[in-house]
């Protein structure tokens, strides 16, 4: 379940090249697996509850999610023999995990652990302590940590993104790092299901797909695939348009919802277009973005996947055959249409109907009025007085139309007007740079403390840049945009009272820092030097203690930074001895006399 920023990604070429020993090379490598050369990663028969292709905010999901029984702690061990290449500890991502290199060119990942082995556990940690940092990433040769196949290398755990105890498992080539889907690698996994087709969703493009709300149509499945029920013919006004699919995909026993293999659209038999979900890099993952009706989800609607290519869509997954997906219809034929869904077991599920152009229909199609437009494949500038946005060539999926609005605001710590540029219901791909002219004067000891910060279906803050009289930050979404003099220093929880604070009985330290509009780094130290302090889950930090906080009086210091360099240090003094919790007390019985009997009653 991996978060990476998706802005820094650049386009690639769909042509994969597999340098595997003794396999032939392929456009697609779905004919070129090793099957049986990896094994299940854990001991315990393997289920999983997301595939490769489960669409995910950002990005499609890039392996298998495997269960771990609801437990954690369960032994992962190597799919195949190599070497430990990497590790890293990435929090709100992966969490800890490692990188496992084979001889035939391929690499494994598994993430979300809790520990790993004891030497290689013990030698990240001597390293997070030589580098002062929790979070770490770590390269090694191919003699460091040689591993055999099934040999143990990790506990399973529920570390960094992860929302419950699995293991998160990927395949991919270790010379371009394109993730390949697992369920090609014969993996003990039954699955006769075909995938499920729930709506069809209908486009005119001859206008943006952000610009229109699309025309839905229930599907049924039928003894000869599905169908749009009472409609055997699909009647538009439209001359150009296109379809989007509901669907997902089901492994046999399991009630999870995952993603669907491919898809591909015929045109009076004749394939369009095709896209694929077995091959993708992580660089080229956020163009799902691109390969979903964005906005529908957005505004709270189901994922709906185009069986057309954006203009602006410049990843791997599809595969053009006689076009890019979109349907011109220049007579007034009826035309079949037919789309195949596929699951990584070549289970096939068909939707077929008839399409047809109906001159009246289009009479009634409201006349677009003219606008100004800002395309994809361009760079696109707004220009205001106060206001600037570049948005470079590789930002836009789609034609949008630039909608700004501008508000005074009396907020107290603002130093500009709120301005609007859109909103995030329309994705960027890459970054788009944000310019803003205070119009308040700034004081001297405050234009280092001038942050921008962005809002609309969450929040980002960056520290600002001056430009001249300008204020300059990227940022990866549409929204409002507002500078502020942040001067208030980020607060933190107190450790205990006292002047000498008992922590015999505790276990572990939590820290909580806070901050008004961002946290940007956290630092403890035990008398005088660093000690580590994880940080998995978002807002925490915490300490479990260890044998570098040995039986004695120890200073504890703390300090938090903020974005805008404000900076709160606090420290205590605190003391840590054996703890032996204080024994239960045991009712004492004693005698008693009702009524001239003696009895036993319980002493409190």
């Amino acid at each position: 379940m991996m978060k990476e920023s998706r802005y820094h990604f650049r386009k690639i070429g769909f042509l994969i090249t597999l340098l595997i020993p003794g396999i032939l090379q392929s456009q697609s490598f779905t004919n070129t697996v090793q099957k049986g050369y990896f094994r299940n990663p854990l001991g315990i028969p393997l289920e999983i509850v997301a595939n490769m292709g489960e669409l995910r905010a950002n990005h499609w999901h890039m392996g298998l999610d495997i269960r771990t029984n609801q437990k954690e702690n369960q032994p992962v061990y190597a799919a195949a023999e190599g070497y430990i290449a990497h590790i890293g500890i990435r929090p709100q991502s992966f969490g800890r995990y490692i990188v496992v290199n084979h001889p035939n060119g391929l690499s494994t990942l598994y993430a979300h652990l809790n520990d790993f082995f004891p030497a290689l556990e013990q030698y990240v940690t001597a390293k997070q302590y030589e580098q002062e940092t929790w979070a770490i990433e770590l390269n090694f040769g191919p003699q460091q940590f040689p591993v055999t196949k099934g040999q143990f290398i990790a506990y399973s755990g529920n570390t960094g993104g992860s929302q419950g105890p699995h293991l998160h498992f990927e395949i991919f080539d270790s010379k371009t790092t394109k993730r390949l889907n697992p369920l090609l690698f014969g993996f003990p996994l039954q699955d006769n299901v075909p995938p499920d087709l729930v709506k069809l969703a209908l486009y005119d493009r001859s206008t943006s797909v952000y610009e229109q709300t699309p025309k839905f149509f229930t599907l049924k499945k039928t003894d000869s695939g599905y169908i749009i029920p009472k409609m055997p013919v699909l009647k538009t006004g439209l001359r150009k348009l296109s379809f989007a699919i509901q669907a997902y995909d089901r492994i046999s026993g399991s009630s999870n919802a995952d993603g669907i293999f491919s898809a591909e659209l015929f045109v009076a038999d004749k394939p369009q277009l095709r896209f694929i979900i077995d091959s993708i890099d992580y660089a080229a993952t956020a163009y799902m973005n691109a390969q979903i009706d964005y906005t529908h989800r957005s505004n709270g609607g189901v994922f709906l996947q185009h069986l057309s290519q954006l203009p602006g869509d410049h990843g791997a997954v599809y595969h053009p055959v006689a076009g890019d997906g979109v349907i011109e219809l220049t007579d007034t034929l009826a035309h079949v249409i037919l789309v195949e869904i596929k699951d990584a077991y070549k289970n096939i599920s068909r939707l077929s109907f008839l399409l047809k152009y109906d001159d009246s229909l289009a009479k009634k199609i409201p006349k677009e009025v003219p606008r100004e437009q800002y395309a994809p494949n361009q760079v696109n500038v707004l220009e205001k007085p106060d206001f600037e946005v570049y948005l470079p060539e590789g930002c836009l999926y789609d034609t949008i139309q630039p909608r700004y609005y501008r508000n005074n605001t009396s907020s107290f710590y603002a130093v500009s007007a709120l301005h609007q540029l859109n909103d995030a219901s329309i994705p960027l791909h890459d970054g788009i740079n944000v310019r803003i002219k205070p119009d308040k004067i700034i004081p001297a000891d405050r234009r280092d403390k001038i942050i921008i910060q962005r809002n609309g279906r969450g929040v980002s803050t960056r520290k600002a840049e001056w430009q001249g009289e300008w204020l300059s930050a990227s940022f990866a979404d549409f929204g409002t945009f507002q500078a502020f003099a942040d001067i208030l220093p980020p607060s933190v929880n107190d450790l205990g009272k006292g002047d000498t604070i008992d922590l015999s009985p505790s276990k572990r330290i939590l820290f909580t820092p806070a901050d008004n509009f961002a946290v940007k780094s956290f630092r403890a130290e035990f008398d005088s030097q660093w000690i580590r302090f994880t940080n998995d889950k978002g807002r925490n930090w915490i300490y479990v203690f260890d044998e570098r906080c040995p039986y004695g009086i120890h200073h504890l210091k703390v300090t938090v930074e903020d974005i805008a360099g404000n900076v709160t240090m606090k420290s205590w003094w605190f003391k840590k001895y054996p703890y032996t919790p204080p024994r239960k007390k045991i009712p004492v019985k004693k005698k008693v006399t009702v009524s001239g009997k003696k009895t036993t009653a319980k002493k409190k």
